[in-house]
């Protein structure tokens, strides 16, 4: 398993004049991104830059590879409701890491 970087931008489906939690099927993508994090798939993550809605999001990602990533991002239903869509995916080598283990 490897380590990348991944940045998630606003699909056609966002709706730029309501906050990030006000968007619509919040509940259902915030489930989703929970259970990214409770299989060990999204390391960290969440969104950068000033304002709300923010621009992106960014995530550190573990995968076997980009296939992978954007497969299993494709399930989330932002992603199928065009709420977001994946920017960018870089291999990211983690050398500075504080959690155990």
């Amino acid at each position: 398993m490897a380590n990348f970087a991944v940045r998630l931008v606003h699909g056609p489906g966002w709706d730029a004049s309501r906050p990030i939690r006000s968007q619509d099927g919040w509940d259902e993508h915030a489930a989703f991104m929970d259970g990214l994090v409770d299989d060990g798939f999204i390391i960290l993550g969440g969104p950068v830059g000033e304002g709300d809605p923010p621009d992106e999001t960014l995530h550190a990602v573990k995968a076997a590879d980009e296939d992978e990533i954007r497969a299993r991002l494709a399930q989330d239903p932002w992603a199928r409701a065009g709420l977001l869509r994946v920017g960018t995916i870089e291999p990211w080598a983690l050398w500075l890491d504080s959690r155990p283990g």
